[in-house]
């Protein structure tokens, strides 16, 4: 069975850069540009293991919110942040995260996505 993968990110380049990457891997992807889209999908398409988010996005709430709600709403998630600027502290983000600092090398998602069983 084929992983899918949420990826959760405001700038559409760097989004379709994401989501063309993790697909020529062999992964099925879904994308949302916010929060809120995030949430809707997680509710509709239970067969999302990761969700790959940015930490800063407009909206209802920014990444680092966004993986603490699925944290508590969907526990078995793996969740990978991004940023360029902003570096949470291990403990400001829920256990079991993975931090990558953009701009991530594709390698280094793809190894955290190749983990995930």
């Amino acid at each position: 069975m084929t992983k899918t993968i949420l990826v959760v990110e405001d700038e559409p380049i760097i989004r379709m850069n994401a989501v063309a990457m993790i697909e020529d891997a062999g992964y099925d992807v879904l994308e949302a540009s916010n929060a809120d889209d995030a949430i809707t999908l997680l509710e509709t398409r239970p067969q999302i293991r990761v969700v790959f988010s940015d930490i800063e996005m407009p909206g209802s709430m920014d990444g680092l919110k966004l993986i603490h709600a699925i944290r508590k709403r969907w526990p078995p998630a793996v969740l990978i942040l991004a940023s360029g600027r902003v570096s949470p502290l291990v403990d400001d983000m829920p256990e079991r995260t993975v931090f990558l600092r953009k701009p991530y090398v594709d390698n280094d998602l793809l190894k955290v996505l190749a983990e995930v069983d």
